[in-house]
């Protein structure tokens, strides 16, 4: 398996990863407080985005990438999915579609940050740690 690949598919896996780890806890702590997130859309929307975000900040930044390649792959992942958010308040779109074509404008999102740095998606990892190290010397 190529550089490239791994790194998508590992980042994909951390997406997840944040999405299934971070979501129930937070769903029992809301209803602690006595509010249910799972009863507004848009909060729920943005929570499942942070959640997958959360994990793939911390997967990145554990395989060495800086934090301006981070921060490049939480936008490529949270600018497409935010978009569909509008027209879902507009109620042309439903939460389902929403949900659907956010996960799938979030994967393609990665897909094309890692494209534009294809040479560093391409490395392998404990290059990215040597790059860190230096950048930050």
């Amino acid at each position: 398996m190529s550089p490239f690949l791994r790194h998508y598919l590992e980042m994909v896996a951390a997406m997840v990863a944040g999405m299934v780890l971070l979501g129930p806890p937070l769903m029992m702590i809301s209803r602690l407080f006595g509010y249910s997130f799972m009863f507004d859309p848009t909060i729920r929307t943005l929570i499942m985005a942070t959640n997958m975000n959360i994990g793939m900040i911390v997967w990145m930044r554990y395989r060495g990438h800086s934090w301006e390649r981070t921060l490049e792959m939480v936008a490529g992942m949270t600018l497409p999915f935010l978009a569909f958010l509008v027209p879902m308040w507009l109620g042309l779109i439903s939460e389902l579609t929403v949900n659907v074509l956010g996960h799938v404008a979030m994967l393609i999102g990665m897909w094309v940050s890692m494209v534009l740095r294809r040479a560093e998606y391409s490395m392998d990892h404990s290059q990215h740690m040597h790059i860190s190290h230096d950048q930050h010397a």
